[in-house]
């Protein structure tokens, strides 16, 4: 099956020709640029659409759309999952957020390549958006990718998204076990458990699990904490 048409068994997305191209354009230049500088692990065209596009495409099954909503995409890397969903969601404003300047390189060539004006980057670390007056509290939408185990994820989530939003956090197998795990940093940081989503994408033998949570109160100022206080020692 083609990317259309897994778009459209999957999440019910009608995906037109010109997302294809795009789509194609995407995986031709990962693969080139990724000669030069370490952006994915994941290079074939059948992995790099299921693990890659699919996965990404996968969060609409969590975001209702509303008006004016703006996504933040936390350590994005190449872009996943936020540039795929700001090439098919045109009305979706998306910031992809990254420490290493090389990637965000990448992304700003292919936000200009197809021309996304819905699409800009952010050269930040998650502990220092957070405390900035300019990131906290204020995207709608929240999310991240293999990032870190969810008590500490959370930490970097929540401080960012608006009261009245949402974080999407993107896990596997371990997404009920660190759901469990993380009910002292939803208290502490503002959440609220809202939904576990469960998407078996086509020859990937786990479940992959959108976490969303629902940010209900201000994170508080201490949080988050400096850089490596997280990883070393996370709420809980």
């Amino acid at each position: 099956m083609t990317l259309i048409e897994h778009a459209a068994a999957l999440f019910n997305l009608m995906l037109t020709p010109e997302h294809a191209a795009q789509f194609d354009q995407f995986a031709m230049d990962l693969a080139d640029w990724n000669q030069r500088m370490n952006l994915t692990a994941i290079t074939a065209p059948d992995e790099v659409m299921v693990k890659h596009f699919l996965d990404s495409l996968s969060l609409v099954k969590a975001i209702v759309p509303q008006p004016e909503q703006h996504l933040l995409d936390v350590g994005t890397g190449a872009g996943f999952p936020g540039l795929p969903l700001a090439m098919i969601l045109p009305g979706l404003r998306v910031t992809l957020m990254e420490a290493t300047a090389k990637k965000l390189a990448f992304i700003a060539h292919l936000i200009a390549e197809f021309g996304l004006k819905n699409a800009d980057t952010l050269h930040a670390r998650a502990e220092d958006a957070g405390q900035n007056p300019a990131h906290r509290e204020h995207y709608d939408i929240v999310t991240a990718r293999a990032v870190a185990r969810l008590p500490i994820l959370l930490e970097y989530l929540l401080p960012l998204t608006k009261v009245g939003g949402i974080c999407i956090a993107m896990k596997g197998s371990t997404a009920h076990t660190e759901l469990d795990d993380s009910q002292k940093a939803l208290k502490v940081l503002g959440g609220k458990f809202q939904d576990l989503i469960d998407i078996q994408l086509p020859g990937i033998e786990d479940l992959h699990t959108l976490v969303v949570i629902e940010k209900i109160r201000p994170t508080p100022t201490d949080y988050p904490r400096k850089a490596g206080l997280p990883t070393k020692t996370p709420i809980g």
